[in-house]
């Protein structure tokens, strides 16, 4: 078995498609739409197989509160290949404005990763 997706929830499709294209370098499936839902989602991957729907419905309410810190979807982790990978990448996202919540650092269970947020406020782990 394996995890197949994960599915987000999001306000804006495309600058959230744009960030995970542009940072981690995932590629992208065309914009499914259904009008009479009012709903649209686009599907990334990884050359790997592991994918993110993004997802938007006009009837879908933004989330309140810390999205890491809440009951549900705790984060994302994305393993980038290595220490000088995380380092990199987490300057580049801050450098560009993104919000980091950790930085670069080897956590108590052994792990090398920063933590950011993407555009909508979820984590994202970037690990080695």
């Amino acid at each position: 078995m394996r995890i197949e997706h994960i599915g987000i929830w999001t306000s804006d499709l495309e600058i959230m498609r744009d960030f995970y294209q542009t940072y981690f370098h995932m590629n992208c499936s065309e914009r499914y739409l259904n009008d009479k839902k009012g709903f649209s989602s686009y599907f990334l991957s990884f050359e790997g197989g592991a994918r993110i729907e993004l997802m938007k419905r006009i009837d879908i309410p933004k989330g309140h509160g810390d999205k890491g810190t809440v009951n549900g979807l705790a984060h994302i982790a994305m393993s980038v290949g290595g220490k000088d990978v995380v380092d990199n990448l987490t300057k580049r996202l801050k450098l560009d404005g993104f919000e980091i919540l950790g930085e670069p650092r080897t956590t108590g269970d052994g792990y090398y990763e920063s933590v950011i947020l993407d555009p909508e406020g979820n984590h994202v782990e970037i690990t080695e």
